[in-house]
This record gives structure tokens, C-alpha cells and sequence, in this order.
């Protein structure tokens, strides 16, 4: 079984989520491929994907979209799930969901989206996004919650072991 773990990251802390979804799915026995949106030229042969990315301004990053309408016919043969990264802060900030969520629910066909807290390091930030930040008044740290992470993979992994392999995927 492998799935296709690809992740829109601005400044390398949704790929670290990226990447720890990959260490659950391989505790599962689960192989997975991590790959940045922009290099996937297709997504035949996964028995599943994962798509993430940040969001800024209340948007995911074009690469992420990019790919859903590069790769959109292929989505259907596949379950697929959705993350999003961004809010911070304790109640994490935005609330809002990122504005280009219902669409790619809707063209790739995933089953579900959840939303994980991210990271903030003003010194990896642009002069706008140091604006946006300032409105928030969080202070620099890691929102993230790597036991929901781990959790949301293994709960991927369980309900993959019980799906029929997609049409598209040879036997190995």
C-alpha cells in the first residue's frame, strides 16, 4: 500500500507535517511518498493521497491548487483527505476556514479536512506577513499537536487497510 503525502509549505513548517505523517503511516506499514506539489506529475499508482497546505490571508498556496487542477480527473479513482496550517495562538486564530476549502473538497472528492495549528517564527516572515501577524498579538512559538497529527494519520491508515485497492494501483 502507498499513498501520496503532497504539501504546500511557505516556510518549512507544514512540510514538517508532512513528514510526520509519513513516519505514522510507516509505524501502520504503510509506504508513503512526500512530495511538494509543484514536482507531482500525477498521483496514478497511490492507493491514496493526503493534500495540505498553509494558508495565508485565508487561502491555501497556489502550488496545492495548482495541483488538484493538473491532477482533478485523477482524484476520483483515489480517497483523499485534506489539511490545512495556519492558525496560532491559544484559541488558535483564524477560526475561519481557509476560503479555497469547499472547492477542493469538491474537486478532488475528499473525504474529510481537518485544520492543524501552526507555527510562527517572525523571522521567517515577510514585512506582510508580519502586519497580518501583529493584528493576532501571538507571541513566536509552535502551536502544533503532534499527537493529533500522529492521531489523524493512523486514523487515514485503519480506514485505508479496509478499502479496496483503487483500479489504478497495480499489485506489488
Amino acid at each position: 500500500m502507498r499513498v501520496l503525502i503532497s504539501v504546500a509549505s511557505k516556510h518549512g513548517a507544514t512540510a514538517e507535517i508532512g513528514e510526520a505523517l509519513a513516519g505514522a503511516f510507516l509505524e501502520q506499514g504503510i509506504e508513503s511518498s512526500v512530495e511538494a506539489p509543484e514536482t507531482v506529475e500525477s498521483i496514478e499508482g497511490y492507493d491514496g493521497v493526503i493534500l495540505g497546505s498553509a494558508v495565508y490571508a485565508g487561502h491555501w498556496l497556489s502550488a496545492a491548487k495548482d495541483l488538484v487542477a493538473r491532477c482533478g480527473p485523477q482524484f476520483a479513482d483515489l480517497p483523499v483527505w485534506l489539511f490545512s496550517s495556519g492558525p496560532i495562538g491559544v484559541p488558535p486564530k483564524p477560526e475561519e476556514e481557509a476560503v479555497d476549502v469547499a472547492p477542493i473538497t469538491e474537486a478532488t472528492g475528499a473525504i474529510g479536512h481537518v485544520v492543524f495549528s501552526g507555527k510562527l517564527d517572525r523571522k521567517t516572515l515577510g514585512f506582510g506577513e508580519r502586519a497580518i501577524v501583529a493584528a493576532f498579538r501571538v507571541a513566536d512559538s509552535d502551536f502544533r499537536d503532534w499527537d493529533e497529527i500522529r492521531g489523524w494519520a493512523t486514523s487515514i491508515a485503519e480506514d485505508l487497510k479496509t478499502r479496496p485497492r483503487p483500479s489504478n494501483v497495480p499489485l506489488r
